[in-house]
């Protein structure tokens, strides 16, 4: 009898369990959960990975590279997350930098001290399993109850007594979105995809990927296409998909080696995440990718009354006449394939501001496109950041960091910086930097933590001692990022928060 690839990566997957993981994990022979401790957690491919890499470094788990992705994979695909039980805490797969968290106040308080909440919330375990989860901090870090923000509570005995149970029912073992997940008809990938993003280095970009499948859940793929600017894009890689959705792809683009992590949608039509640079993870954006009639991406996503300018449509099976709502009039189409289009497009100067729906054809993106007076005010993305110094012949390189201005003009009620505000979009500015406070002036932060390019690409320092600086410190700092959007005959700026920091010296795959 044969089987098939799902029941041959099972069998492969207990196998593996099996042969190296009961030396210390008792097998049951129970059917639901069968392996102690793994049968009552359900974690992220990242997760499973984080798992058995400890395993192997604290434990002296032997397990070959081959059965270790085996053994992820098994793992995720049968006891991973549903796509609900990921929703707001992907920033934490994909790597996005300068995230603000928000949690309850007992977990802050008790454990986001050390690593992020969505490490946390990306796991589903047994109230009991949380518990020995506490048990295991004070076993390999005794020190966590001594640290600042613990050594002035009863911090092992509101961990074990109040956190654990806590998170037992926020975040439980089997819970219906898993069990509707499980038994959900997973889509295929393989096919061509439109896709569209950006890049910190290179700005916006479309292009045309085509997905081949080469076995179960595994696939390869090239991408050609172009940056805003006309320049070209070319690429391909591999990639794998964990637990009916969870997209994982390596990719060299333009000579630059990648990482896509991307979630799919139930249907299988549409691919949504970021990109980055394998060595710098900080340096990517996000991409989206649609199968279907679509629009993914307009830019620039605003027009003033009055003005004439070229705005692009991205997105797959672009057919149709263009039409970008009432006020706005298309001169005439510059460029069209099946997937993106640029158009010459006027705003009356009576048009009324506010959104409108931007339709091709039958496909229609509601909101898209923007009808402004006037640029109100500006805010600057990230709202506060970190950069951190390296290089200078050591082993971790720098953590650059980088920043994009949003144009916002007044709402109905005439008043900037108020909710009624609407939202314009990227805009093109001008980058500088200013130190942030008296601190800063003093100590010359802004001589020696970094540099900020046209593109607002922030270089810090080198590592290291600095005899230039006062007691030869390293060059960390505390700047401000200052924005400039010219709009018109208009002039604004704004700026946002950049602390300049030591070296990142534990890495992990979720923070």
């Amino acid at each position: 009898m044969s089987l098939s690839p799902a029941q041959a990566q099972d069998a492969d997957g207990t196998s593996i369990i099996r042969e190296r993981c009961t030396v210390c994990h008792i097998d049951s022979g129970d059917a639901d959960k069968p392996f102690s401790r793994i049968s009552e957690q359900r974690k992220t491919p990242e997760g499973w990975m984080m798992t058995i890499s400890r395993m192997q470094k604290l434990r002296g788990a032997v397990i070959p590279a081959n059965e270790k992705r085996a053994l992820v994979k098994y793992l995720a695909d049968n006891q991973g997350l549903a796509p609900t039980e990921t929703d707001g805490l992907r920033y934490v797969l994909e790597k996005e930098p300068n995230v603000l968290e928000s949690f309850d106040p007992l977990i802050q308080e008790t454990c986001v001290r050390c690593h992020s909440g969505a490490r946390i919330a990306l796991q589903r375990r047994t109230e009991d399993e949380w518990k020995w989860l506490v048990h295991f901090h004070m076993g390999q870090q005794p020190t966590a109850e001594l640290h600042a923000g613990a050594r002035d509570r009863d911090w092992f005995g509101i961990a074990l007594n109040q956190v654990a149970p806590k998170l037992g029912q926020d975040y439980a073992l089997d819970t219906k979105a898993w069990s509707q997940w499980q038994a959900a008809v997973k889509q295929p990938l393989n096919g061509t995809w439109a896709m569209s993003g950006f890049l910190p280095q290179r700005g916006n970009f479309n292009a045309d990927v085509v997905v081949t499948k080469t076995d179960n859940d595994h696939y390869e793929l090239t991408l050609n296409g172009q940056y805003e600017d006309g320049s070209k894009l070319s690429g391909s890689g591999k990639a794998v998909v964990y637990t009916g959705y969870e997209w994982r792809a390596s990719v060299t683009l333009d000579g630059v080696k990648m990482r896509q992590v991307l979630a799919a949608s139930a249907d299988g039509k549409t691919l949504a995440g970021r990109m980055f640079e394998r060595d710098a993870d900080v340096m990517g954006g996000p991409v989206t990718a649609v199968k279907a009639n679509a629009i993914t991406k307009i830019s620039p996503s605003y027009i003033r009354q009055g003005e004439r300018k070229l705005i692009t449509v991205s997105g797959s099976q672009l057919k149709g006449t263009v039409a970008l709502g009432s006020g706005v009039k298309v001169i005439r189409v510059q460029s069209r394939d099946n997937n993106h289009l640029t158009v010459l497009a006027e705003a009356s100067h009576s048009a009324a501001v506010g959104s409108r729906n931007v339709q091709v054809g039958k496909t229609s993106s509601k909101g898209a496109l923007t009808v402004y007076d006037q640029l109100a005010r500006v805010e600057i993305t990230p709202v506060d950041s970190i950069a951190r110094v390296g290089g200078a012949g050591g082993l971790i390189p720098k953590q650059k960091s980088w920043y994009r201005a949003v144009g916002y003009a007044a709402g109905q009620d005439g008043k900037p910086g108020t909710a009624d505000d609407l939202r314009l979009g990227y805009m093109p500015a001008s980058w500088s930097l200013k130190p942030f406070n008296e601190i800063a002036v003093h100590d010359e932060d802004i001589k020696y933590a970094g540099t900020i390019d046209s593109r607002g690409i922030f270089t810090p320092g080198d590592a290291g001692p600095n005899p230039a600086r006062k007691m030869s410190t390293n060059n960390v700092g505390n700047l401000a990022v200052v924005g400039t959007v010219e709009d018109g005959q208009q002039t604004v700026s704004a700026e946002t928060h950049l602390l300049v920091t030591v070296q990142k010296f534990v890495q992990a795959l979720i923070d």
